[in-house]
């Protein structure tokens, strides 16, 4: 296993447990998206004409209008996504999938130039997509991913000196 200290800036401090990552910018897009959709698909479903030769029955209206929600809950599963540190490992949330490890499980936490998401090297030789931490979010994503990896670094270091 490979030091990974020299990639560690030196104010970096290993956050408390319970720690929680998610993808900030990802999410703020998500819930502005939805809300705008929504909203957007009401008024218009409420404008949309009662009377005359293309009339809207309110039940079609509804219908308009609910598709709104409809989508945003598709969208919530591009805001699903965190990684949770606590005393017995990592949980990680994906879009779909949910993943619990322990930490003797985690060898490496990667976040590469051209990485969309960190990657977690695991001991039987998989690789787990973490999409909690996201290249997207810039700097603050890649001091996210140092602090996961100096969280991990340290309670991996922990369990094999027990």
């Amino acid at each position: 296993m490979t030091d990974n200290n020299h990639d560690r800036p030196p104010d970096l401090a290993i956050p408390p447990l319970p720690a929680t990552f998610r993808p900030t910018r990802t999410r703020l897009a998500v819930f502005t998206v939805s809300s705008i959709l929504i909203a957007t698909l009401a008024v218009v479903a409420a404008i949309l004409p009662a009377t005359g030769p293309t009339a809207w029955s309110t039940p079609e209206r509804v219908a308009f209008a609910a598709i709104g929600p409809l989508i945003s809950s598709g969208l919530y599963l591009l805001a699903r996504p965190r990684i949770t540190a606590d005393d017995q490992g990592l949980t990680v949330v994906n879009t779909v999938r949910t993943h619990h490890l322990e930490w003797a499980e985690i060898v490496r936490v990667n976040l590469r130039p051209g990485d969309p998401w960190v990657l977690l090297d695991l001991d039987n030789g998989e690789v787990l997509p973490a999409m909690g931490i996201q290249a997207s979010g810039g700097k603050p994503a890649r001091r996210a991913a140092a602090e996961l990896r100096a969280l991990v670094d340290e309670r991996t270091r922990t369990e094999r000196d027990d």
